[in-house]
């Protein structure tokens, strides 16, 4: 229910589901039917941003006792503005607050802009009636060494060769799962594609002014920044030129001509 895309949501489906309380209860029914494992809803704030009713929708979710509801997960953000503007904490703790008091309360997750271990003491842990539990999106895909480092409690200026030794062990899965032959190759490097186009937008902490640290979610590697090492400048570019060069490094070079735009097709991306 989190969705914010026009093509699932004109569907009924992402957030457009939050606001059709039958459907949803009916589709978790049927889901418990069918499923072992625990069910998982994650929601956005409301529509717009303006009218939020996550705090409507939660109480009601708790109120229908479905057993195998595992946990609700709140985004502080509205379909509306998808990733734009910083995620609402105060709002998410609102929601949880919201549940009642004289049944079992759910299990609530907060969602929203956590980059680094202090954004996750100050979002997660300040926060009262949340789940330690955080659900990280972008930040993963930006740095997917950040459960690490918040599990350690530092900012952890990796090296580009030890990033590129993540990107390394991604290549071999794909192959391994998707084959060698061209298919295999084909597929595996567009989804590395898709990924470093998420991954150009990590700035190192060795770069950062000290007042800077940590970066912050929608913080970008200023244009024509140089890093510590050529392949560190690869990494920030957010040319997609050479986000193939780095794809070529790990599964050969591409066919003449080729081109690679991402499906999120932001403004910054040629």
């Amino acid at each position: 229910l989190g969705c914010p895309i026009d093509v699932i949501c004109q569907t009924g489906a992402g957030a457009k589901l939050m606001l059709k309380d039958n459907t949803l209860r009916d589709a978790v029914a049927s889901m418990g039917k069918h499923l072992s494992c625990p069910i998982t809803i994650k929601i956005r704030t409301g529509w717009d941003e303006s009218k939020p009713f996550a705090h409507k929708l939660v109480p009601k979710i708790q109120q229908w006792g479905m057993g195998n509801v595992g946990a609700v997960m709140l985004h502080g953000r509205s379909r509306l503005q998808r990733y734009s503007k910083f995620a609402n904490w105060d709002y998410i703790q609102e929601v949880a607050d919201s549940q009642s008091s004289e049944i079992d309360r759910l299990p609530f997750i907060g969602n929203g802009d956590i980059f680094s271990f202090t954004d996750y003491e100050e979002k997660v842990l300040k926060h009262e009636g949340l789940s330690q539990t955080a659900m990280i999106g972008r930040g993963a895909l930006i740095k997917p060494w950040l459960p690490t480092e918040i599990k350690e409690r530092r900012h952890w200026d990796i090296s580009a060769t030890e990033r590129l030794d993540m990107l390394k062990d991604f290549a071999r899965f794909g192959l391994e799962h998707w084959g060698s032959d061209t298919y295999g190759v084909n597929s595996t490097r567009r989804f590395l594609l898709e990924w470093l186009s998420f991954l150009c937008r990590y700035v190192p902490v060795g770069l950062l002014e000290a007042h800077s640290i940590p970066q912050a979610m929608n913080q970008r590697p200023p244009r024509y920044i140089c890093g510590r090492s050529d392949l560190e400048t690869m990494m920030m570019s957010n040319n997609s030129a050479d986000w193939v060069k780095i794809s070529e490094m790990l599964l050969g070079p591409v066919r003449e001509g080729f081109e690679f735009q991402p499906k999120h097709k932001a403004n910054s991306y040629k």
